[in-house]
């Protein structure tokens, strides 16, 4: 039995997984936003009811979280779960739930999830986007999260749009202190408030992703535009990691996966983008949904061991 944690934005996850992947055992409760010791005090307690209703002790436990550690002292940075920032959550965690941990980016494990055994299972190199509240990247090679010498390896939400436009520049202010980020422009957040300006609404009275992409399939003309544009922004995006890691699927997660025919629009649109005769990469919806986070970290130390004995 592999036992995962995913620790959101929103809310807090815990699986348990059979000796095949199955799905034994899933729980979640909102995020305690703000507050890191109500974080820690919320994972004790799910993975204390985890080993009750499991009737089992759970030995050690894989978590994934927004940002990543720190390979100078494992702090954690550039969460925008941002209380999380600056702390030592792998040791803290260790020390709340008393027994070993893996930690990784929550992107990471979204991507070795899929690429395990969901839509890039059997794939030699896997890209996994979470595009939702925050927009975040995970590349996996052969079977291997690929962190890189900063523990950062494919992070992406905080790249600049490529080739903006007048209109778009400098882009929106981003919490990271950077202005244009891609997460400013292709999360949820960011499509809102990109149809917001182009109505000239103010952000409290924007509709969210969920209400633009209803009102588009019930014939709203601006909320469409807002759609095109989003896809056409996300393409001009994914095209240099086409070009730079060519890989064999990209794998879409997050709330704004499930925009309706988002993955084959984001296909169409990407290969004026691409420095290829031809675009072999495969895009496709999570197998796994709004799981395959949680199942990621639950995979970690099968991860991480058949790491140490290659």
């Amino acid at each position: 039995m592999r036992v995962g944690v995913d620790m959101g934005g929103t809310k807090i996850e815990i699986a348990a997984l059979g000796r095949g992947g199955e799905i034994l055992l899933r729980r979640r409760i909102p995020t305690p936003r703000g507050d890191y010791d109500a974080s820690l005090r919320a994972v004790r307690a799910l993975l204390e009811g985890a080993e009750g209703a499991l009737g089992a002790t759970i030995p050690r436990v894989g978590i994934g979280f927004p940002g990543s550690p720190s390979p100078l002292d494992g702090r954690v940075r550039n969460a925008n779960s941002t209380w999380l920032n600056g702390r030592p959550l792998q040791a803290d965690l260790e020390a709340a739930l008393g027994r070993p941990v893996a930690c990784a980016n929550d992107a990471d494990c979204f991507a070795l999830s899929e690429a395990r055994d969901g839509v890039g299972a059997g794939a030699g190199v896997v890209f996994g986007i979470i595009a939702g509240t925050g927009l975040g990247g995970g590349i996996v090679v052969r079977g291997r999260i690929l962190t890189g010498a900063m523990g950062a390896g494919g992070e992406w939400g905080h790249a600049p749009l490529p080739a903006p436009r007048e209109s778009e520049r400098p882009g929106p202010a981003c919490w990271c202190g950077r202005r244009g980020c891609l997460e400013t422009w292709l999360s949820g957040p960011g499509l809102a408030a990109d149809h917001a300006r182009a109505l000239g609404l103010a952000p409290a009275d924007a509709p969210d992703a969920a209400q633009i992409a209803a009102a588009a399939e019930a014939g709203d003309g601006a909320a469409q535009a807002a759609l095109d544009r989003h896809a056409e922004r996300f393409a001009r995006a994914l095209g240099p990691v086409v070009n730079l890691i060519d890989p064999h699927v990209v794998a879409l997660g997050g709330g704004l996966s499930n925009l309706p025919g988002f993955a084959a629009k984001l296909a169409a649109a990407l290969t004026p983008h691409v420095f290829s005769d031809h675009v072999a990469t495969r895009i496709a919806r999570a197998r796994h949904g709004d799981s395959s986070g949680v199942r990621g970290a639950a995979w970690l130390w099968d991860e991480r061991e058949e790491e140490a004995r290659r």
